[in-house]
């Protein structure tokens, strides 16, 4: 009998029992009213006025009109660069002890993201919210007893000057608590290695000395952590070597297009459930298992604001125009969709985090991610969300019974007609011309933007088949140290044309 795990399972549902959830608009009253209390000594405390704001009367409408939007470019011309230059009490009070590094989903250079001591205990806290939740979820003692294998980026974090930098995975799993160390894999050394494809291959090699009841980080990557592991101990599925995995925690990617690839790794079916770790930081956990929903963590050092995702409210870079409209926790409505603001414990402050979200439950206050501000294309009026996308190559899967774990696309010139070119990485031995259509089709059905675009200026969808493992490899060619880089499903036309002359020279 597993009686740690039985005692461990114990203590979780009794501590779910105890801890009671905050009410969502006093919480995050409390939240701001901290931060404000706590960076009004700082140079953009000071600038903003953060002291007089603290006796409005209605605080989060006059910090609401007081201080402006910021994205990462904007924050860091204006205010981050002066951390780099060794100035103190910049955004957040003292310095930070790191920066994420963040994988560069957009932009053309990393970013470079504060992360204070603060922020390292929200995300400690957030992970213990997140393991309460496991109480919802009909798991067996035992499984409590079992390693978690975390994926992530290198933990060999770059030392600069009088702080490390890294990605955020990289951070938190360097400063993962004594008590979980002995759960958690592949373990210190390993974690070290710099090298993606090293990193992979000694966990190849170790995986027979592992019982793995979890495990956690980027769809993509874990499938390449697991096709190697199966190959390399010539394996069926993975579930020959660890027969008793039986959670996923997927994190900051939509789970849904890669599910079909995934499971074809497996001998059976494990609970998949939602994180959202940023490198801004640990936003929302799917708390129960009737939803692939997430709750956004509203006690937690974050205060959330929301914009109403508009193509009149969005630049053609992804960011928010001036004028654009903010509502708070208590405004939102179900199924309209976001652009996603926060202020931190990190010296963020009304952040775009570059996430469109919607609301599935108001009343739980539970989340789904939505698309990117960024990877909106709406180049030709089509409006066309991620999440549109997702959904439009799930259907070709069913459809056709193929798999598409990754696709990238792009709105291109073809003899002077826009198109919307996209590589879909599959094995399948269907004529790209049936793909198209069906691609077509079912975008003109759930997009009425998309329908009315293609009457007009959108000419037409190309389509071109690619080996899925093109997608990782380009990733690869463009991560950053030991780390690993979401791949991009929409890109700018430059970018495009790289992974366009990629592809060719690899086919070759």
């Amino acid at each position: 009998m597993p009686i740690v795990g039985s005692i461990i399972k114990s203590l979780i549902d009794l501590r779910d029992t105890i801890v009671s959830e905050p009410e969502a608009e006093e919480a995050q009253q409390e939240v701001l009213v901290k931060l404000l209390k706590k960076a009004k000594d700082t140079q953009f405390g000071k600038h903003y006025d953060f002291e007089n704001l603290l006796k409005t009367k209605d605080i989060k409408k006059a910090f609401a009109e007081r201080v402006p939007y910021f994205d990462y470019n904007k924050l860091n011309a204006e205010w981050w660069y002066k951390l780099h230059e060794g100035d103190n009490d910049v955004t957040w009070p003292g310095r930070p002890p790191y920066f994420a590094v963040s994988s560069g989903t957009t932009g053309k250079s990393s970013k470079r993201i504060p992360v204070t001591d603060e922020m390292l205990e929200s995300i400690r806290k957030a992970g213990i919210k997140q393991v309460s939740a496991l109480s919802n979820f009909d798991l067996p003692p035992d499984f409590f007893e079992k390693e978690i294998m975390m994926l992530g980026s290198s933990t060999d974090l770059e030392k600069e000057g009088d702080h490390e930098e890294g990605e955020i995975s990289g951070i938190s799993a360097s400063n993962i608590p004594f008590w979980f160390r002995g759960y958690y894999k592949p373990g210190e050394e390993i974690s070290k290695i710099e090298e993606w494809d090293e990193r992979v291959q000694k966990i190849a090699e170790n995986a027979k000395n592992w019982d793995i009841g979890a495990l956690s980080g980027i769809p993509s990557w874990l499938e390449l952590m697991m096709k190697k592991v199966i190959e390399y101990n010539n394996l069926d599925t993975i579930h020959d070597i660890w027969p008793n995995l039986q959670v996923y925690a997927s994190g900051g990617v939509a789970f849904e297009p890669y599910e079909k690839s995934f499971n074809a790794l497996l001998a059976r079916p494990i609970t998949v459930i939602d994180t959202y770790l940023a490198s801004e930081g640990f936003l929302a956990v799917q708390a129960r298992p009737e939803t692939n929903a997430m709750k956004l963590i509203l006690d937690n050092g974050i205060y959330f604001e929301f914009v109403p995702f508009k193509a009149e409210y969005i630049n053609q870079d992804g960011s928010i125009v001036d004028h654009a409209p903010v509502i708070s926790i208590e405004e939102v409505e179900e199924e309209k969709d976001y652009v996603l603001l926060i202020s931190t414990v990190s010296g963020a402050w009304r952040y775009l985090i570059g996430d469109t979200i919607k609301f599935t439950d108001v009343k739980r206050k539970e989340i789904r991610i939505t698309g990117r501000t960024k990877f909106f294309l709406n180049v030709v009026g089509s409006q066309l969300s991620v999440n549109k996308m997702n959904d439009a190559v799930k259907e070709l899967e069913n459809k056709f019974d193929i798999r598409i774990p990754e696709f990238t696309l792009a709105a291109v010139r073809i003899n002077g007609e826009f198109y919307h070119h996209w590589y879909l990485g599959t094995e399948a031995n269907i004529e790209e011309n049936n793909l198209e259509k069906a691609l077509d089709e079912s975008l003109k059905n759930a997009n009425k933007n998309y329908k009315v675009a293609r009457s007009k200026a959108l000419k037409g969808v190309k389509v071109t088949k690619v080996d899925p493992d093109i997608f990782p490899e380009w990733s690869a060619a463009n991560k950053k140290k030991g780390g690993q880089v979401k791949m991009e499903k929409v890109m700018d036309e430059e970018k495009f044309a790289r992974f366009e002359k990629f592809v060719k020279e690899k086919s070759i």
